[in-house]
């Protein structure tokens, strides 16, 4: 093998060089790892966007809370529900908290670490303060998520209850509430259609049944429209039972539904694509970071 002293230049520029390239090959790898934090972000806001662009339109594709016409919240005791956009940006402003924390605090508590002699010596490999920093950020999203569940009202614990039943939707307490009310017989039928599609297995009989008699009473109360049910509502109600819109106030939201349809495909292709570009900046950033180190370790190994 030929000595240092066969090169054209001093060994100081070897060494220069050489601290050149491992700056590179850091770069390359905190670039790699940025590349795929992009790419699975990506992937995952293709999912999680849907629900959100159809809460700012106050719409659903699936009942997933329970609507209480106003004036009657004091009847079931309990007080008014926020609306899918109020619960949908609380729950995508919980998302981008966790994902900023965890992300710098991951790095925060790899720097702690490193206080101690035992993971200073380990943390020289970038792949173990790689997983230093996972682990990091694991710890972090988790506390967050506990403080997020953990924070949640009373009042969603009590709507719970309110439509909980095993199999049988009478013998839920928001039947036996119903039964006693003086509320009108669409706002109970409304109450129910509800309760029947947020029972888990959704309990499609007693849907059905509450669903029909809702379009009959649309169709032949002249006070239904007094009564102040929520048309985004009965839209998600109808499509979830029948798969469309079938009385007037359903057909009324099937503009700005369909508008939120193109609106969350657009977005998820654009998610798809920027998911694709970052994995494959990642993978080409990667190829070259294994070939940079391979470089670095020839140069050692002669030097």
């Amino acid at each position: 093998m030929p000595s240092v002293k066969h090169y054209p230049i001093h060994p100081e520029d070897i060494q220069a060089r050489l601290v050149n390239l491992k700056k590179r090959q850091r770069g390359l790898s905190v670039f790699g790892i940025a590349a795929l934090s992009v790419c699975a972000l990506a992937g995952l806001f293709s999912f999680a966007l849907q629900p959100v662009i159809y809460g700012f339109f106050d719409l659903s594709t699936q009942i997933k809370q329970l609507h209480i016409p106003a004036g009657f919240e004091g009847q079931l005791f309990v007080d008014e529900q926020p609306d899918y956009l109020i619960t949908l940006l609380s729950w995508l402003g919980w998302l981008i908290l966790k994902l900023t924390v965890s992300f710098f605090g991951a790095f925060i508590f790899v720097r702690l670490l490193k206080k101690f002699r035992f993971f200073k010596v380990r943390f020289k490999s970038l792949i173990l303060r790689f997983v230093a920093w996972l682990i990091g950020w694991i710890l972090i999203w988790s506390g967050l998520t506990f403080l997020q569940y953990h924070q949640q009202s009373d009042e969603a614990q009590a709507y719970a209850e309110l439509v909980q039943y095993d199999q049988r939707i009478q013998t839920s307490p928001i039947f036996q509430y119903l039964q006693q009310a003086r509320s009108p017989q669409p706002v109970k039928d409304y109450l129910l259609a509800q309760t029947a599609l947020l029972h888990r297995p959704i309990d499609k009989d007693a849907a059905v049944s509450y669903t029909s008699s809702l379009i009959r009473a649309e169709r032949t109360d002249p006070h239904f429209f007094e009564y102040g049910l929520k048309r985004e509502q009965l839209w998600t109600i109808q499509h979830q039972v029948y798969g469309k819109s079938i009385t007037p106030m359903a057909q009324s939201i099937d503009a700005q539904a369909r508008q939120a349809a193109r609106i969350s495909e657009v977005t998820q292709r654009l998610s798809w694509g920027l998911s694709f570009v970052a994995f494959l900046a990642g993978a080409i950033l990667y190829g070259l970071n294994v070939n940079l180190k391979a470089r670095i370790r020839r140069i050692e190994a002669r030097f």
